[in-house]
């Protein structure tokens, strides 16, 4: 097994680096990718220094079985024929391919079967939030099929990537010290605030972060759910929360949820209002599941049911779902 990361120098790819060694992940050998800034850089692999090599248009992806790339959108659309060209797998984790017909959109606690199923050799990773979103669900949408969603994120700075995050620590060090504070990475200062964008405003309102939650949770879920969102960075270093309000076809009880999310996958209980007991951010940063508390039911709809989720989701949310969707491939034998 020949796997190459494409992206390898950023958040997601130094991800990546730790998942595949954490899971002890079947490759006899593994390439790393980048651009003009990153190539020549090292990064030790199980004991191994690894060079990043030049992405380039040429045929490096000849014996590769498996290619997980994180390089953005543009990049993807880029190389996509570069690396599916010979047979290779792609699993991507941009946005390039996640809407189009022939590309599955892959969560494999909820459609695992999609990914076998790939015309250009390409699956896609969906958008964090989503994944987190869509996981936390799935054993509720088994007991009953989930009509309508609410959700609030409160995301991460973690969630624009490596300098996003240390631009929020340098934030927070500026205003102690009564320095002008650096903004780049966002539209407005993230220290000490909370900004309600995430990605570039849509014709309808939305943004585009909150239309991902929108189409993609109904292509993941084979499902007509309708899905609105409102999408919040807040000065949190690393792990996405969620509040979710959901409706049922058939009114649910606490107790079923609590049941139904305890012995679901990729999922964790963490719900005693007694001892306060709850998902937070600050605790569950490189977390493999999505964590969910605050079960119970919605006010508002007697077939309604709230919850409150938290996951890592520059792990679950990127590098994990994708290791997985291969992982799951390598067991059915649908490698090439």
């Amino acid at each position: 097994m020949k796997v190459a990361i494409v992206g390898a120098s950023g958040a997601v790819g130094q991800e990546f680096l730790r998942v595949l060694e954490e899971r002890n992940f079947p490759l006899n050998e593994l390439v790393l990718f980048g651009s003009t800034r990153s190539a020549g850089s090292k990064y030790k692999f199980r004991g191994k220094e690894i060079e990043v090599k030049l992405l380039q248009h040429n045929d490096d992806f000849k014996d590769i079985d498996i290619a997980f790339t994180s390089a953005g959108a543009g990049t993807s659309k880029e190389f996509a024929e570069d690396i599916t060209r010979y047979g290779a797998v792609m699993i991507d984790n941009s946005s390039a391919f996640r809407m189009d017909k022939d590309v599955p959109l892959v969560v494999p606690e909820c459609n695992a079967t999609d990914a076998l199923e790939r015309p250009r050799g390409i699956i896609a990773n969906p958008n964090c939030t989503t994944i987190m979103m869509v996981t936390a669900l799935q054993p509720i949408e088994n007991l009953s099929h989930i009509k309508r969603i609410h959700v609030a994120s409160y995301q991460a700075a973690s969630g624009a990537g490596a300098a996003a995050m240390a631009e929020l620590e340098q934030q927070y060090r500026e205003v102690l010290e009564g320095k002008p504070v650096t903004v780049k990475k966002f539209a407005y200062q993230l220290a000490y605030n909370v900004i309600p964008q995430i990605d570039v405003f849509q014709d309808n309102g939305y943004t585009k972060e909150e239309m991902k939650m929108f189409n993609e949770t109904q292509k993941i879920m084979h499902s007509d759910v309708q899905c609105s969102a409102m999408c919040v960075r807040v000065p949190a270093l690393r792990s996405h929360s969620e509040a979710i309000w959901l409706e049922t076809e058939r009114p649910l009880t606490v107790e079923e949820v609590r049941e139904a999310i305890a012995h679901g996958e990729g999922v964790q209980l963490m719900d005693d209002p007694s001892t306060q007991t709850y998902p937070m951010p600050l605790f569950l940063a490189g977390k493999d599941d999505v964590y969910v508390g605050r079960i119970r039911k919605d006010l508002a709809n007697e077939n309604g049911m709230t919850l409150w989720l938290v996951g890592d989701q520059i792990k679950k949310g990127a590098a994990l779902n994708a290791v997985q969707i291969a992982e799951y491939l390598i067991k059915v034998g649908n490698v090439k």
